[in-house]
């Protein structure tokens, strides 16, 4: 907030206008006010402007038209409603107004909240889910509907036109009051009792929430739903979604929608039959022409029986010459095959190279017998002699004569495993190492105290 000491601290109309809006904006958000209309105006523009009042006051409020074409009919004064709007300023003037975010009349949001939990309940029980059969067209169709309403006459002027022949009987029944559900409902029951009708058509003209909300009843979705005829449902304009609409097999927009949807077009599907009997006719004409060809090329090629059985005859006199001629010469080039394969066997029998290797196997028997000791001698006599060589130049024998062998094993404190080497000098150690002396027989182990340097 502003704070001014004397009149040179004063500050300007703006920006009193400006810091009061935004408090206004801030401080209270927006809010959901009930009142009655007053002036309302809406130029060309297209926002809508009127006063919100009551029995004691009253304040300015504007609606945008980003948000008034959302509005499902026009307010008009006097009209009950509750705004859902945010305080604010309009700067240039200083007036203090609600800027409108959505307008609904007074008691519809109780109504619609209802709407949505019976539309949840009769989900949850299945009621939404038929999906019978509608015969095409309907033989006899029962209209549950007002009597007097216009609803009726555009059923009957669509189905009269469209479908000429169809039989309708209608249902009269109140569509809008206290009467209306329980209506409804008898008649839904006396359609399925005691009518020959195959289908049922429920249907009004548009109207207000409140006009339509009879066919929002749950105990007349649910006698939609139990109903053993097929039913369709064109209730209102088509933003109107009742539950009646949603229990029934088929919802339509418009009762003149419903009657198109349950009748074809009589004139164009005897323009589709005209077609269709056209085609037929060229079809089977293309046929015949096409059956006369295949004769006329079947008669031009057809030939005397008994031509054509000499013909075959003689093709079967030459065909067993040619027959017998191929039996006799294949016969006569299997036997000489025959004959030359059993020449080669006699040929190539292993007998006599079976006695020649057993002659060789007696001679070499005997003299295999004569060597094998004389070898076995020899290699025993290298074998010894080489034994008596590695004995020589074996360390095991230095080791013998007194001689040792010195390896590193680490420190005294901490050996190391794999740390192994031999040491072939004095300097090669360090005190305090660890050493391995390897004898001709066993091992010692020796810690490393002071080295000596060798002599000159």
């Amino acid at each position: 907030m502003f704070e001014t000491s004397s009149a040179a601290d004063a500050i300007s109309v703006t920006q009193l206008n400006r810091e009061s809006k935004r408090l206004l904006e801030r401080g209270l958000g927006e809010l959901w006010i009930e009142g009655e209309i007053s002036g309302f105006s809406q130029p060309r523009s297209g926002h809508c402007y009127f006063t919100l009042k009551d029995d004691n006051a009253q304040v300015r409020c504007a609606l945008f038209k980003s948000r008034a074409q959302f509005l499902r009919e026009k307010p008009k004064d006097g009209d009950r409603v509750r705004v859902r709007a945010k305080v604010s300023l309009f700067e240039a003037r200083g007036d203090y107004q609600l800027i409108v975010e959505a307008l609904q009349q007074a008691g519809l949001g109780e109504w619609l909240a209802r709407l949505a939990r019976l539309k949840e309940q009769l989900a949850a029980e299945g009621v939404f889910a038929n999906q019978r059969a509608l015969p095409h067209p309907p033989r006899h169709l029962g209209v549950i509907t007002s009597a007097t309403g216009a609803a009726l006459q555009d059923v009957i002027a669509v189905t009269r036109k469209r479908w000429p022949q169809a039989h309708l009987s209608v249902l009269p029944v109140a569509v809008q009051g206290p009467q209306a559900v329980p209506q409804l409902i008898r008649a839904v029951a006396m359609a399925n009792r005691d009518s020959d009708c195959d289908a049922l058509l429920i249907t009004r003209g548009g109207g207000s929430l409140e006009d339509l909300w009879a066919f929002n009843d749950q105990h007349l979705a649910r006698a939609i739903f139990h109903s053993r005829l097929p039913v369709v449902a064109a209730i209102g304009h088509e933003t109107d979604t009742t539950l009646a609409e949603l229990a029934a097999d088929l919802r339509a927009p418009t009762p003149s929608a419903a009657a198109e949807a349950l009748y074809p077009d009589q004139r164009a599907q005897v323009q589709q039959l005209s077609a269709l009997k056209q085609r037929l006719w060229r079809a089977q004409r293309a046929r015949l022409d096409q059956a006369a060809q295949r004769l006329d090329h079947a008669r031009s090629r057809l030939r005397h029986p008994a031509r054509e059985l000499e013909t075959q005859r003689q093709r079967a006199r030459e065909l067993e010459r040619r027959l017998h001629a191929a039996v006799r010469m294949r016969m006569t080039r299997e036997q000489q095959k025959a004959d030359q394969l059993t020449r080669r066997l006699q040929q190539a029998s292993p007998a006599r190279d079976i006695q020649r290797h057993r002659q060789q196997l007696a001679m070499l028997t005997p003299r295999l017998n004569n060597a094998l000791p004389r070898r076995l001698a020899a290699d025993r006599e290298r074998l010894e002699g080489a034994m008596r060589a590695l004995n020589a130049v074996s360390p095991l024998n230095v080791l013998n004569r007194g001689y040792a062998i010195v390896e590193r094993v680490g420190s005294s404190q901490t050996p190391a495993p794999g740390d192994s080497k031999v040491i072939r000098a004095a300097h090669q150690t360090q005190p305090g190492e660890m050493l391995s002396i390897r004898l001709g027989e066993g091992r010692l182990a020796v810690e490393v105290k002071r080295r000596y340097k060798p002599r000159p």
